[in-house]
């Protein structure tokens, strides 16, 4: 998986982790050069954690009910960040908000998934929110984490057209399938560091 420490990652999930196997799957295949240190899930019977052992990667369960405040559980996920020499941590399907603790620990280099074209329905459901508005284009997005729900600066996109047959599990499906595709993308992006952020903007600078 490569041993460069600028491109040791960590990966947090609450539930199945199929973005976190996207992950897995492209640096195997050698799509994207970097490490995953540890998988650390807020659940212990999150499934992504066995895909994370079965890889030969660490994995960890930390869970928020066991801290007196989102503070101190947050503290105790940056310390074990900071002890595998993490440089950039990627949400996958982790299903806590993150505050000033977490987020003062890693400015701009924290990642996460989302099912919609962002700043459209952020939130939960939002495969199901934009199959109800009725639009005809969804897609998903890859965005820097900040103090706003889903509202970081974007890194990448990718479109899915809503089909008149669809129902929202299947446009779910397919979002999916482009989420898989676009995140290592974007972990590749963040690790190379060429790109600066512009307020809400990151812009991508010239090789």
């Amino acid at each position: 998986m490569g041993s460069d420490p600028g491109r040791r990652i960590a990966v947090l999930i609450s539930g199945r982790g199929s973005n976190l196997q996207a992950l897995i799957d492209a640096i195997a295949e050698q799509r994207l050069h970097a490490t995953i240190a540890v998988v650390i899930a807020n659940r212990p019977d999150a499934q992504g954690l066995d895909r994370a052992r079965a890889a030969g990667i660490e994995a960890l369960t930390i869970e928020h009910r066991a801290f007196a405040s989102r503070t101190l559980f947050e503290e105790a996920l940056v310390r074990e960040l900071r002890e595998r020499q993490v440089s950039l941590v990627c949400l996958a399907g982790f299903m806590r908000l993150l505050g000033p603790a977490f987020l003062d620990a890693f400015p701009n280099a924290i990642l996460n998934v989302h099912p919609s074209l962002l700043p459209a329905f952020p939130g939960v459901d939002a495969q199901r929110q934009a199959w109800q508005y009725g639009v005809k284009v969804a897609g998903a997005t890859v965005h820097l984490v900040n103090g706003e729900l889903d509202g970081g600066p974007i890194v990448t996109q990718a479109s899915v057209p809503v089909l008149e047959h669809d129902t929202p599990d299947m446009l779910a499906a397919r979002i999916l399938v482009e989420e898989h595709r676009i995140y290592p993308e974007a972990v590749s992006i963040m690790l190379d560091g060429q790109h600066e952020v512009q307020g809400r903007r990151l812009v991508r600078k010239p090789r």
